[in-house]
């Protein structure tokens, strides 16, 4: 391998080997990754098949302390950008719902044509190779790796988040960012189940419906799913990134549903049936039977429809469609999709990435304090901050 480079990437997932090929028209460009293969990230995701991006994507799906960053970026390079690119490649696709775009067959075909485009560009790859310091030098950077010292004039970090640590995740871009001045926005776990205490959905594992989910920050209509943890779904997932610990949740179980006209004309007709009989005709009865006990002192769902006010229904409609419940927690990095926080876009240029203060340095993708909603916006911003950083250097 030669040891002096143009550009250097490390890290080669997403926004890695994306950027490559666009660095590559510069010089000579390498990517590097102490993993064995590429884009492991890319290929498990949407269930092996690759929610790549959305075509609702836009700026207010995004996330971060400064809420206008991603916008420059987003606006030059496009959902249907990278869609133009998945044509081209033969890949085929088709929309899930709400925008979400996906292979109709496996997700490796994503990592395929990343690959194949940094390849035909003149970039090259090198896998199982760790950096264990980066100096900055006279004309660039300079990094002892496992591979030797190597250096270069310009230096991307893709390296993402702390999200599934299982898959080599780590905190790399964060502690050069801070090594060269750069602040760092706290880092939490994004897109996350909640944990509740002692199993307390664990007997309704399984159990799924959809659900309006709220807090003051944020409102999301989608579903939710009790686990033997708590709760997760997109819903929950979704709401995750705007949660702070100790911070209550609010779910409207009777989403789309009418059922105060519902009961209401039930209790003429029906009204021997017990409560708990008719809504389990109109939500899960695995749920229902859980809330008969969980409310047993508030509600009485065994009662007959008929001997129910409307004030009672109003209450017990009330409780239904508000549902206040305080995660303990989240299950953390090892299932979070995506990690909230990370390198202060104070200190980068939102029109190539660079940093503002150490010219030649560029963050992308995850480590950035830039985050997208669940459902294929992650990795827009991936090909979004890639393209941005790859175009700037090509342009130099």
């Amino acid at each position: 391998m030669k040891t002096d480079w143009h550009t250097i990437i490390i890290g080669a997932g997403a926004a890695g080997l994306f950027a490559a090929p666009y660095a590559a028209k510069a010089g000579a460009t390498l990517v590097i990754d102490h993993a064995k293969k590429p884009g492991e990230k890319i290929r498990i995701s949407g269930g092996g098949r690759c929610n790549f991006t959305n075509m609702y994507a836009e700026p207010k799906n995004f996330l971060g302390q400064n809420p206008h960053f991603h916008k420059s970026a987003l606006a030059r390079f496009g959902q249907w950008d990278f869609v133009e690119l998945v044509d081209q490649a033969g890949i085929a696709w088709h929309e899930k719902t709400l925008g979400q775009l996906f292979c109709d067959g496996k997700s490796t075909q994503i990592v395929e044509m990343l690959s194949t485009r940094l390849t035909q560009a003149g970039a090259e790859l090198s896998l199982e190779t760790s950096v264990d310091t980066i100096d900055r030098t006279q004309t660039g950077f300079r990094l002892a790796t496992t591979q030797g010292v190597l250096t270069c004039q310009n230096l991307v970090l893709s390296t993402g988040g702390k999200s599934i640590p299982k898959m080599g995740a780590t905190g790399f871009a964060y502690d050069i960012a801070r090594q060269f001045g750069h602040q760092i926005v706290e880092t939490s776990a994004g897109l996350v189940p909640f944990t509740f205490p002692d199993g307390r959905f664990a007997a309704i594992s399984g159990v799924s419906l959809p659900v309006r989910v709220w807090n003051d920050r944020a409102s999301f209509e989608e579903s939710l799913l009790f686990t033997h943890r708590g709760l997760s779904g997109p819903a929950i997932l979704q709401i995750s990134s705007y949660w702070q610990p100790g911070e209550a949740v609010h779910i409207d179980l009777t989403h789309g549903l009418e059922l105060r006209e519902i009961l209401r004309a039930q209790r003429q007709t029906e009204g021997r049936r017990q409560l708990s009989t008719e809504l389990s005709r109109h939500l899960p009865a695995r749920l229902i039977e859980h809330l008969t006990t969980e409310w047993a002192g508030r509600f009485d769902l065994t009662e007959r429809l008929a001997d129910q006010s409307d004030k009672a229904l109003d209450a017990l409609l009330g409780q239904l469609s508000n549902w206040r419940l305080t995660p303990s927690g989240t299950e953390g990095y090892r299932t979070a999709e995506v990690t909230l926080g990370g390198v202060s876009t104070d200190g980068l240029d939102s029109k190539s990435m660079m940093s503002k203060t150490v010219p030649g340095l560029y963050f992308i993708g995850e480590c950035v304090d830039v985050t997208g909603w669940l459902g294929g916006f992650n990795f827009q911003w991936a090909w979004a901050s890639a393209h941005a950083a790859g175009r700037h250097i090509a342009e130099a």
